[in-house]
């Protein structure tokens, strides 16, 4: 399958080049040609392993043996077989992404990726190491750690913004073992960190360099790609409570900074699934809110911290696929990046934002609602929410209120509770001294939830690495590394 860049179709690949690119030669992200035809219903019927190989093997097809691969990234890892469980908490359902080894949505993912680049590289017939560079907000660090630690031919280098993730986000980077991985802070914010590896791949164009530089972000298609299955499975357990009728469309509320989650929901709307309204749900750092409600995007505005810290974001990145898509038009889109990154903002046609309004509405929440809410759901409904997928269960609320549309809502929830335990606390009105572990474990008992494992076993874990740089010598540290 032919892939382009969302800037220029002329610069190719085909899907298993895509994956071991990440990014194309001229920044813009790689995308098909055309969405392929697919038996969305025939997808329903199988396990969500049989949905995401049937998935990924439509997207990637020149990525072989998928049965395998798809096999080798979800058997054993997570604490469900169905892998995201969709579950009632009163008339809503909530998508359950945090049931894998790092306690967050990017673990669907980023357990599929490196089998994907593993394989896309043995069937290029490359043989230099893969050098995989990644910014994070908080959560896509870990899971792409976890993934790809020890991975043969593989190495991995994972830049975070310093005092940007919560105590026990960094604590599950910085202890992280493995001998091809490596993890920095940066001083500044996320943008800084994901604009610095950006760069670095530009910088890095027709070097000589030891390595060939991929992305774990979901800037690359073989990030994006897997996060489909979950929209398949929410929709299959829907019918198998006897929610809804084959054919009915179903609404989705998306905690996103990035636009990689809400885009894989719009591209399972592109195989057949009947997808109806995606709400884009944001924190304080309203960006995505504002573009979809007047479509101007206008990133220059401060970034502020807040208690959802992995929508902290003020440039994202994966708007730019949905604007190809929706538009066909790579000169428009390279001409709204371009202003985008010389005057830090741009506004789309009226063509253009009337077909982003059509199937997406849009809704933030600031620290205050969200802590209402988690508090609320947790008292009247019983079930305990993080402040990320508080922003989506906001979001849904407002959607309903001021539509009055009635059919299913999915939230989806992409963190554990217990990777943001001071903030959970605090909303339900309990004692948050101490550290985020003795936070955890108040948690806990006042609740009864059990902590996650992998975040239960963090404390006394010795720190691997401690290293703190300003974002100016990012390019530097990968090319000494």
């Amino acid at each position: 399958m032919q892939y382009h860049s969302t800037r220029n179709e002329t610069i190719r690949a085909d899907s298993a080049q895509a994956v071991l690119e990440g990014l194309a030669p001229d920044g813009g992200l790689y995308m098909p040609q055309t969405i392929p035809a697919f038996d969305w219903q025939q997808c329903l019927q199988g396990s969500s392993q049989d949905m995401a190989t049937r998935i990924l093997s439509a997207l990637l097809p020149d990525i072989p043996d998928m049965p395998e691969l798809v096999r080798r990234a979800y058997t054993g890892k997570f604490e469900t077989e169905d892998l995201t469980p969709t579950v009632p908490v009163g008339d809503f359902r909530v998508l359950e992404l945090f049931r894998g080894p790092t306690s967050a949505f990017k673990d669907v993912a980023l357990s599929m990726l490196p089998q994907l680049l593993t394989a896309a590289k043995k069937a290029k017939g490359m043989d230099e190491d893969i050098l995989i560079l990644t910014a994070t907000s908080g959560d896509t660090g870990k899971a792409a750690l976890e993934g790809f630690h020890d991975v043969p031919g593989v190495r991995i280098c994972v830049f975070y913004p310093d005092g940007g993730v919560s105590q026990v986000q960094r604590a599950q980077m910085v202890t992280q073992e493995g001998n091809n991985v490596a993890v920095c802070a940066v001083r500044g914010n996320f943008d800084d960190a994901q604009t610095g590896v950006k760069n670095i791949f530009a910088a890095c164009q027709g070097r000589e360099l030891p390595f060939r530089l991929s992305s774990a972000n979901s800037i690359n298609i073989g990030r994006l790609a897997p996060q489909i299955m979950y929209y398949f499975r929410a929709y299959r357990d829907l019918l198998d409570a006897g929610k809804i009728a084959l054919g009915d469309q179903v609404n989705f509320s998306v905690p996103t900074g990035n636009f990689g989650d809400i885009l894989a929901g719009y591209l399972a709307k592109g195989l057949g699934l009947p997808v109806g309204t995606l709400i884009c749900a944001s924190n304080a750092n309203n960006v995505l809110t504002d573009f979809i409600r007047t479509g101007t995007y206008d990133r220059r505005r401060p970034l502020l911290k807040t208690t959802s810290p992995s929508m902290d974001i003020l440039v994202s990145s994966n708007l730019e696929r949905l604007l190809y898509l929706l538009s066909g038009d790579t000169k428009l889109v390279a001409s709204l990046m371009e202003k985008l990154n010389k005057e830090g903002s741009y506004t789309v046609p009226d063509e253009l934002l009337a077909k982003i309004q059509a199937q997406f509405w849009a809704a933030c929440c600031d620290d205050g609602r969200a802590a209402e809410i988690i508090g609320r759901v947790y008292k009247e409904l019983g079930y305990l929410c993080d402040p990320h997928t508080a922003s989506g269960w906001a979001a849904a609320e407002d959607y309903v209120a001021q539509t009055g549309d009635s059919r299913p809502m999915v939230v989806l929830s992409t963190a554990s509770p217990y990777k943001f335990p001071a903030a959970v606390l605090h909303a339900i009105g309990g004692d948050i001294s101490g550290s985020e572990y003795d936070q955890m474990r108040t948690l806990s008992a006042v609740t009864g939830v059990p902590i996650p494992k992998n975040l239960a076993s963090l404390q006394g874990k010795p720190e691997k690495h401690t290293g703190v740089i300003d974002k100016d010598k990012m390019l530097e540290y990968v090319l000494n590394l």
